[in-house]
């Protein structure tokens, strides 16, 4: 029955029919029947299970079927941790409500103030925006919660990670009391269970199973000492036959170093994280999904939101210290029906986190070597010996890097 099942208005199911979507995931078939009858929601999703439609379609529902509530002025609000992820959640509402007359306004920081403020003024129901440029509008009395009926927090644990936990309280006590509240969080620490237990009615618990890695990616792991790293990473980069490759580091800092030390090689590659303007960002994330340049090095706060097709590889280059961002990391190749390869390159000192990883994916991560690389320490393997080639391109009769080939990737 598809999303036909839920007697949406047909604008919403000629938008939906256009994306292409045929059935609901399993979060947005958990949550979009209890959001259109107007529950809280407390829902255990991560990236890329579809949870963003599974809040844009109630809520343009119900501005369409209740549009005597919705009086040109902000009624909807959606709060996320990166301005990337807010254009994304924005970006879906357009594509939802592309047949209805809804506004809509993107409030993040980086961004002009009075361009903003044109948008409110200019009858927006619905705001999607990143905390701090939120609360700017707030103070400044340019931005009134006081007719919001439906606030959605999309992935409050990053929220947590990344400090936001305060702001979060601030908007959330500037909410009319009577409201929906539909909160989404790949994971449940303490501070996000009180925040629930006080701010949601009777929520409605949806929770899923942790998604896991594509069988499309291949994963193999590459022990190597911290101080070469970017040697291996050198020596990955010219062996591979990648179209694309997104890089994660741990922090700005060491992204910033990376970026640099891969210019001086030649290679063409952009860095993305929270230290940059949004202007760069921009401009670096459309680079890469332009294919100007070949390798994005991006930190996990900044990567939340990035959606980009095609993406042949993805490269650990420090390990997550949380299973959870392992699987989001990856998860950027083998879109679909593509087939895609995830290396992570492991200090010594990080093979604590590959052990949580693999208790997390309930797998065993195949480690392999490259041929002829000078290593200062014998690398760890995996018991099981495995021959070069599947070492280094996976063993399930896909396309395999050419061990012997030099085909440059610059």
């Amino acid at each position: 029955m598809g999303f036909i099942r839920y007697h949406l208005p047909s604008e919403i199911l000629r938008a939906i029919t256009a994306l292409g979507y045929a059935e609901p995931t399993p979060v947005q078939a958990h949550t979009i029947p209890e959001a259109l009858k107007g529950r809280d929601i407390r829902a255990c999703a991560q990236t890329g299970t579809g949870k963003t439609l599974a809040f844009v379609v109630p809520i343009i529902e119900k501005i369409l079927k209740h549009p005597h509530v919705f009086t040109h002025r902000p009624n909807v609000l959606v709060v996320a941790p990166t301005r990337e992820l807010a254009a994304q959640v924005i970006s879906v509402f357009h594509d939802i409500g592309k047949h209805t007359k809804i506004k809509t306004a993107l409030i993040l920081g980086g961004q002009s103030f009075s361009g903003q403020l044109r948008q409110l003024r200019n009858g927006a129901e619905i705001i999607v925006a990143t905390p701090g440029r939120l609360l700017d509008h707030i103070r400044q009395g340019t931005l009134s919660l006081g007719f919001v009926h439906t606030f959605i927090l999309d992935e409050a644990d990053r929220m947590l990670d990344m400090g936001f936990l305060p702001d979060i309280r601030r908007i959330l006590s500037r909410l009319p009391e009577k409201r929906q509240t539909m909160l989404f969080s790949a994971t449940f620490p303490p501070e996000i269970q009180q925040l629930v237990a006080q701010f949601l009615k009777d929520p409605v618990m949806v929770d899923l199973a942790p998604s896991l890695p594509s069988e499309n990616v291949t994963q193999m792991i590459y022990s190597i000492s911290r101080n070469q790293k970017e040697t291996l990473l050198q020596a990955i980069l010219e062996l591979g036959n990648m179209t694309s490759a997104l890089i994660f580091c741990r922090t700005k800092h060491g992204a910033d170093q990376l970026e640099r030390t891969l210019k001086r090689l030649g290679k063409s590659v952009s860095v993305i994280h929270s230290g940059r303007t949004q202007f760069h960002r921009e401009q670096a994330l459309k680079s890469f999904k332009d294919k100007r340049i070949q390798i994005l090095v991006a930190t996990d706060i900044a990567a939340r939101g990035i959606d980009v097709k095609d993406i042949s590889h993805v490269i650990n280059f420090d390990v997550p210290q949380h299973p959870e961002d392992y699987v989001h990391r990856i998860g950027r190749t083998g879109r679909a029906d593509a087939v895609g390869d995830a290396f992570t390159l492991v200090a010594p000192d990080e093979e604590m986190f590959v052990r949580r990883i693999e208790s997390f994916i309930q797998k065993q991560i195949p480690r392999g070597v490259i041929p002829d690389f000078p290593y200062l320490t014998p690398p760890r393997l995996a018991s099981q010996k495995k021959s070069a080639l599947e070492m280094f391109g996976g063993s399930r009769g896909r396309r395999r890097i050419p061990i012997g080939r030099h085909s440059r990737f610059r």
